[in-house]
């Protein structure tokens, strides 16, 4: 598999990865339209006990379509669903016990109250399930729909395991010393237990995910932490010549940072029971969110202040990696070609590169190639089923429409973040 991904036709669930370069919505488009099925397909609709639960645990709104009608929730995602998001943080701290301390301190770093980063990647995943499978008024809410909501909040934490795993594993190999902008786990407590930390993470993310029965699902996460591997060893073993191809950049992206949240965004899909276009179109708003967030990342390395980014600033160029900035300039000047070939190795390699890099068009054309990527996965969210049919109330269809304008107002943000 690892071969056919460098050959670049790896088929990742059924679907083959497709060249971006020039016009990003293409593979989208030939897959046609979404749409089909109705909101709340596959859930049974026996038992409304909205009022007689304690949401307390899921951090499910008593009136969840009321309280997003404010004009603040409307403007900023995370409020929309900063309840779920509050009680997904509380479980992930109580997911990592251990009976040998020091691995729980390791693998609980990143879920601390304050050091849990953007939390990007659940507050997408929570608006998703909202937007496909919106719960309605309190009194109308079925056991069934409860837990699908249950089981779609599930995925985001399982989400947020296998990112934080990566991160300490990522921090390991690249030797980081900083984290959002605090001391990675490897330099405060050593490379052992930011690995084993990272391993103990992916453990209970596979418990979780095998504890939702579901072999389709299963099978989609389970291929996100094979994509993680396969595109760190695509960054590791590049030939020189790949190491200067943005075709081979862009699918090691994929597999490193898009995959993720692309095959998570399906699996909320998968798990709302609303049919395969659905789950194609909540895949392709992940996938292509997920690479804009990392081609802003590429630009922010060269732009923003060590103190913004919660990590050095051109780390990529001293770890020898060229990103679509570097790429991109090395189309206009081809002596930046040999430093790539070389990872920026000798004295003054990477300072040249950063010269080259600002008197060339590179910075632009990245923020142009994440701007096309977000344009995709907004048409995507256009594509979504939308709440139809008998008994569909003003409040169901409220919250599905607030829930993606939030996941077009988050995409807004990705581009615009300084951090």
């Amino acid at each position: 598999r690892a071969e056919r991904a460098m050959a670049g036709a790896v088929a990742d669930g059924g679907e083959v990865w497709c060249s971006v370069s020039e016009d990003p919505g293409a593979a989208l488009r030939e897959r046609g339209a979404g749409g089909g099925g109705t909101a709340g397909g596959g859930i049974a609709a026996s038992g409304t006990v909205g009022d007689k639960l304690d949401h307390s645990e899921w951090g499910i709104p008593a009136a969840y379509g009321q309280a997003a009608g404010s004009s603040a929730t409307k403007t900023n995602p995370f409020s929309l669903v900063s309840a779920e998001l509050a009680a997904v943080a509380s479980r992930l701290r109580g997911s990592v016990a251990s009976e040998a301390p020091p691995l729980a301190t390791a693998a609980s770093y990143f879920f601390r109250e304050g050091a849990e980063g953007k939390r990007f990647r659940p507050t997408v995943l929570l608006l998703m399930a909202s937007a496909l499978n919106p719960l309605g008024a309190p009194a109308l809410r079925s056991e069934g729909a409860l837990e699908v909501r249950r089981r779609q909040q599930r995925i985001a934490e399982i989400t947020e395991m296998i990112h934080v795993a990566s991160l300490l594993h990522d921090d390991v190999l690249d030797d980081a010393a900083e984290r959002r902008s605090q001391p990675s786990v490897n330099q405060k407590m050593g490379n052992k237990l930011a690995i084993l930390g990272g391993d103990f993470l992916l453990a209970r993310a596979s418990v979780a995910l095998a504890q939702l029965r579901d072999p389709d699902v299963i099978a989609m996460l389970a291929r996100v932490i094979e994509h993680l591997v396969t595109g760190e060893v695509m960054q590791m073993t590049a030939s020189e010549d790949r190491r200067c191809s943005l075709e081979y950049y862009k699918r090691k992206t994929y597999y490193k940072t898009a995959s993720l949240l692309a095959n998570s965004s399906r699996a909320v899909a998968a798990l709302g029971g609303l049919g395969e276009a659905a789950s194609q179109n909540a895949y392709a708003y992940g996938k292509h969110v997920g690479l804009a967030f990392q081609f802003v990342d590429d630009h922010l390395d060269f732009t923003a202040s060590s103190a913004l980014l919660g990590k050095p600033a051109g780390n990529d160029l001293r770890q020898g990696i060229a990103t679509a900035p570097v790429l991109f300039a090395a189309e206009e000047h081809k002596e930046l070609l040999p430093l790539i070939r070389r990872k920026f190795a000798q004295p003054g390699d990477a300072e040249r590169a950063l010269e080259l890099v600002g008197r060339s068009e590179g910075l632009e054309r990245t923020q142009q190639l994440a701007e096309d990527h977000a344009a995709v996965a907004v048409e995507a969210l256009k594509r979504l089923p939308l709440p139809e049919g008998e008994g569909v109330g003003s409040v169901v269809r409220t919250e599905a429409a607030l829930a993606r304008e939030a996941l077009v107002e988050i995409t807004r943000r990705v581009l615009e973040r300084k951090r």
